[in-house]
């Protein structure tokens, strides 16, 4: 199948070979199809640029491209919001490859005939798609191979892509299915391909919790540059959606007058949490501790236990450890899931519930709190206060995250949830 890079300069003809102009670029729509149709060419005559309907082309892959009209028949193709000019709009353009999750730029377009109509159905981000455009029939012929073998190589369904923008500013297609199933972690990297503006167009288009998932995976400094052009009331809908750890450490990167904005837009609780964490030191167990955890009262069985974590546990950061306390938050005890489970529902949990704890203070900072986590191989260590009042907890991604580089902790397979 041709390329758009063959096609463009050809020459177009109306039924009786009388020459229109040359073609400079074909317009396609993708209106509740999965890939663009060609619609209109675009075609340069001495007195100017024209648009000749799709359904007017006889024969699009031919050397010179006659229509099925006169040239007086031909009726002028009005472009339309939604229209596609592939040199102008897709050409040398990034898209999202969501199959492969990478960035690519568009080198050239395959088109294909399909029942008469013409479609695009794979994108060249290959070295050949380059060497094409430089008029190379035979691009392997005629380039070395060490020159084409540097090249990136590859073709794409266009089913399998998501263009960024089409003109200026940025636009990216809305809602989008295909990246709203890839994975925070997948998204983020993406993401870490774009620029500041593209990067925005792409966190407008996915659903709030989508959007703090996402920006848990990368840096503070680089969240705040993405929430930068977003209005303050979708800011503070996501921060809810994020840990409280993880909007604190958004927060202390944003200006302090915008940041109390945003806080006074949270809901009360979740912006009460996030108040408290801003209190600490950023490298301390207080500035890093997630506030979400889950505690029972000493007085439960295994089984009323159980039922209460179904009812209450929704939102805690992790459930592998189970913390036990009394009527003023001090901390008596702490268990497993698994031990937990493996226990007779009657029994009751201060039977098997651990009493030699392993905490930190409130005050000890980020090293001390790795260094405990390493030490006696926890996932997480509950954070006190002199009185032994439970806080929160660290986990051990957040205590790791000064030894450890945020791109490959944030990989560690989280086993407490």
């Amino acid at each position: 199948m041709p390329f758009v890079s063959e096609l463009i300069g050809r020459k177009v003809t109306d039924i009786d070979g009388n020459t229109i102009g040359n073609l400079v670029d074909l317009i396609a729509n993708q209106v509740n199809i999965p890939i663009p149709k060609i619609t209109a060419l675009k075609i340069k005559k001495p007195s100017g640029i024209v648009f000749i309907p799709a359904v007017d082309v006889a024969a699009l892959f031919s050397p010179v491209i006659p229509l099925t009209k006169h040239t007086n028949e031909v009726q002028d193709y009005a472009l339309r919001d939604e229209d596609l000019e592939l040199v102008d709009d897709v050409l040398d353009k990034q898209i999202i490859d969501t199959n492969g999750v990478r960035v690519v730029r568009v080198n050239d377009l395959e088109i294909t005939r399909v029942n008469g109509e013409y479609y695009v159905s794979n994108v060249d981000i290959g070295g050949a798609g380059l060497l094409r455009r430089l008029g190379f029939k035979r691009p392997a012929a005629v380039i070395p191979d060490k020159a084409v073998g540097s090249l990136p190589s590859g073709m794409i369904s266009w089913e399998d892509v998501e263009l960024i923008s089409h003109d200026e500013p940025m636009q990216l297609k809305v809602p989008s299915d295909k990246l709203s199933v890839l994975h925070p972690a997948d998204l983020a990297e993406i993401l870490s391909d774009l620029n500041r503006q593209e990067g925005s167009k792409l966190l407008e288009s996915l659903d709030d919790e989508t959007l703090a998932d996402t920006l848990e995976e990368v840096e503070p400094d680089f969240q705040a540059s993405l929430v930068e052009q977003l209005p303050n009331e979708r800011i503070a809908d996501v921060l809810e959606e994020m840990s409280p750890d993880e909007a604190a450490d958004l927060l202390a990167e944003l200006p302090e007058d915008r940041s109390e904005q945003l806080l006074n837009l949270m809901e009360k609780d979740e912006a009460e949490d996030v108040r408290k964490l801003l209190t600490f030191p950023e490298e301390s167990a207080g500035g890093i501790m997630n506030t979400e955890f889950v505690s029972l009262p000493v007085d439960l069985t295994a089984g009323q236990a159980i039922t209460r974590i179904r009812e209450t546990a929704n939102d805690a950061e992790t459930i592998y450890y189970l913390y036990v306390t009394d009527e003023s938050d001090h901390l008596l005890g702490v268990f497993s899931l698994r031990q937990l489970v493996m226990a007779n529902p009657k029994s009751h949990i201060k039977d098997f519930m651990e009493t030699h704890l392993i905490t930190v203070d409130l005050t000890d900072n980020q090293d001390h709190c790795a260094q405990i986590i390493s030490k006696y191989n926890l996932l997480a260590v509950p954070v006190v206060d002199k009185n032994n009042v439970l806080h929160g907890i660290v986990t051990a991604d957040d205590a790791l995250d000064k030894i450890i580089p945020t791109a490959w902790k944030k990989r560690l397979p989280k086993l407490y949830h």
